[in-house]
């Protein structure tokens, strides 16, 4: 499982000084069945997620008590609660598989140890955070500029990968959507 770690570092920054064993010693694997919660809302985050194989969503209870998913997650990308995990802080959110899940998971201290032993890894997670901070930012400018449509379109064009592998109602609570809506929406560009 490290080496899918290695091959994703090495996409970002250079990685000839990283051991792989000692690199793979501040990592757990661990695997989740699908609809199994990695993280739940309201209990203290110690962890963080780089996803081996499956998929993760991300997502909040609402206070009518719907569930508002905010983020996915499919290989090679890392889920947690960003806000909470530096420092065991309790989760705003809540993380659910939403298929069988692999996952090598890090501590906050195990974090904080790797990065003193292995410096180099501090670039890593500084491209990966830096891209998922403008993906956030892009996801705010196409909720606010796009019609439903439009971001659906949009969506489906981009990352086809969840559209398949994403449940209906999860990728329509993503996108603001009732599953009903979606289903209109569908019909209407699939036609």
């Amino acid at each position: 499982m490290i080496r899918q770690l290695l091959i994703h570092i090495g996409k970002s920054c250079s990685i000839e000084a990283v051991d792989p064993g000692l690199l793979a010693s501040f990592f757990a694997c661990k695997t989740y069945k699908k609809n199994e919660l990695l993280l739940t809302e309201g209990q203290r985050c110690f962890e963080k997620f780089f996803i081996i194989k499956g998929c993760v969503q991300l997502f909040y209870l609402r206070e009518n008590g719907t569930e508002q998913t905010l983020d996915f997650a499919l290989e090679n990308w890392w889920a947690s609660d960003f806000t909470a995990f530096p420092n065991g802080g309790i989760a705003q959110f809540s993380i659910r598989a939403t298929e069988d899940t692999e996952v090598l998971c890090i501590s906050s201290d195990g974090q904080r140890a790797l990065l003193k032993q292995l410096p180099e890894m501090n670039a890593y997670f500084h491209v990966v955070f830096q891209r998922a901070y403008a993906a956030s930012q892009m996801r705010l400018r196409y909720l606010y500029e796009f019609s439903k449509e439009e971001l659906y379109r949009h969506f489906l064009e981009h990352f086809p990968d969840f559209t398949q592998r994403v449940p209906q109602y999860l990728l329509a609570s993503f996108l603001g959507f009732t599953p009903e809506y979606l289903s209109e929406i569908k019909k209407k560009y699939l036609s």
